[in-house]
């Protein structure tokens, strides 16, 4: 068995590989592996050949392919087995990227990944491409022979989704490990490891009104007849207070205790124009991670650039609600139907429908992995980690946890807060590349050594 590298031998290592990580974010990186309808297949099938080319290099000898109905490129099932009785790990990330969007946003062309003296930019290097490089170079460090037994999962789907979110529940033995690490996540801001522990959950919610057999001249109808989109405007305004708080009953908010952004910090990235106030109440956390939040997502009306002079007789609204990570949020949902049945704007009876509804997670804190993993990363980056959640949701997390509930889940990796994934110019910060491969490397030595419950 391979003797367990020291904080010093792992750091070390680390630094050596660096110049080979990088060139391998940018080789993944020129590939444009869009997984969605209107982009070729050629580029995914090319990202998944490199994926797996990679992980062969780093010492993985077995390798599968799980390739499902619907599903354009593989998802790879990777193992290495580590000393006897040793825990397992599965290691999940991803190989597809979003959409480069309107290129003249960026300054440099979006798949010609540009190495700077801190930094890599272009499109997937931080979503999420750096963390495979972390994945196998971490790997490299223990020459392919790591300490504990490990499933690297590394999806070719994730951005769109796709029948792989299902297969977890339908085949749980394949996801089988005593902790699960979802490297699809980062710090909240460089230099500050942190642990993702939850996620919101979403559920969308649509509203109609109706009010008029058609729509009437409002020259000749309006001012008596009953205009749909005034009454869904007034009903959608009652939601929030006027600080913009949202006054549903029934949706559950707690204060967030862990890591959290400053106010000046969270307007620089959500480019929140001047003078423009944030919206809300109480701190920051609870409205972004730890209590919900609607949004209107879709609004039936003529654009601005086609009005027409009429009185509506119906209009419709999409609403997306984010919902606590441990509130379920088919009843969060509920909760804000309820809500709206209950308004009656001008006497109008408004048809309100429940849709599509994903859990959140909170995941527990105090078993041996996340112990681990705190070490882990306070190694790496050389101060204490803390804890964030997220707005947003990351469906597999939920597969995982539905397929091994017992198994703990860890979320970290190598972007963070300030990495502009989906966005232009996303880059990577080196440094952070390299604390995330110290981070891997000496959490699955740490997990080897805890003694298991």
């Amino acid at each position: 068995m391979t003797a367990p590298l020291s904080d010093e031998a792992i750091a070390a290592g680390a630094a050596e590989l660096m110049p080979s990580l990088v060139d391998q974010v940018v080789r993944l990186s020129r590939i444009p592996s869009v997984a969605t309808t209107g982009f070729p297949a050629e580029p995914l099938l090319e990202a998944h050949a490199l994926v797996v080319d990679e992980l062969r290099a780093a010492g993985v000898e077995h390798v599968e392919e799980l390739l499902l109905d619907g599903m354009t490129a593989p998802t790879v099932l990777a193992d290495v087995p580590g000393p006897p009785g040793a825990p397992t790990v599965l290691m999940y990330t991803h190989y597809d990227v979003v959409p480069a969007g309107d290129e003249a946003l960026w300054s440099s062309p979006p798949f010609e990944p540009q190495v700077g003296a801190d930094r890599v930019v272009g499109r997937g290097v931080a979503d999420s491409k750096a963390n495979i490089a972390a994945m196998t170079g971490a790997l490299r460090l223990y020459g392919g022979k790591p300490p504990v037994t490990l499933r690297f999962v590394l999806e070719g789907h994730e951005e769109f989704g796709s029948v792989f979110e299902e297969h977890p529940q339908q085949s749980p033995q394949t996801y089988a490990a005593d902790a699960i690490v979802i490297a699809d996540v980062g710090s909240v801001r460089p230099g500050q490891p942190t642990l993702t522990i939850g996620l919101r959950g979403s559920v969308t919610v649509t509203v109609e009104a109706r009010t008029l057999a058609s729509d009437k001249h409002s020259g000749q109808f309006g001012g008596a007849a009953p205009d749909a989109r005034t009454a869904l405007v007034r009903a959608l305004a009652s939601l929030h207070d006027e600080h913009g708080a949202l006054v549903v009953p029934g949706l559950r908010r707690e204060p967030w205790t862990g890591t959290a952004y400053t106010d000046d910090e969270f307007r620089e990235l959500a480019e929140v124009l001047p003078g423009v106030p944030l919206v809300g109440d109480g701190d920051l956390g609870s409205r972004i991670w730890s209590g919900p939040a609607v949004t209107i997502i879709g609004f039936d009306a003529p654009p601005t650039s086609a009005p027409l002079n009429a009185v509506a007789s119906s209009a419709k609204a999409v609403l997306n609600l984010r919902v606590h990570p441990a509130q379920p949020a088919l009843e969060a949902g509920e909760a804000l139907a309820a809500y709206l049945r209950a308004q009656t704007p001008f006497g109008i009876t408004l048809d309100v429908t429940v849709g599509e509804a994903g859990n959140g997670i909170l995941t527990p804190t105090g078993g041996p992995a996340f112990r681990a993993a705190e070490r882990a990363l306070a190694t790496a980056w050389g101060a204490p980690a803390g804890t964030m959640a997220l707005g947003g949701s990351i469906p597999i997390v939920m597969a995982f946890h539905e397929a091994q509930p017992a198994a703990e889940k860890i979320l970290f990796g190598a972007s963070d807060g300030y990495s502009n994934m989906h966005g232009p110019d996303e880059r990577l910060l080196l440094d952070e590349l390299r604390r995330t491969v110290v981070a891997m490397a000496t959490f699955w030595r740490e997990l080897a050594s805890t003694e298991r419950d």
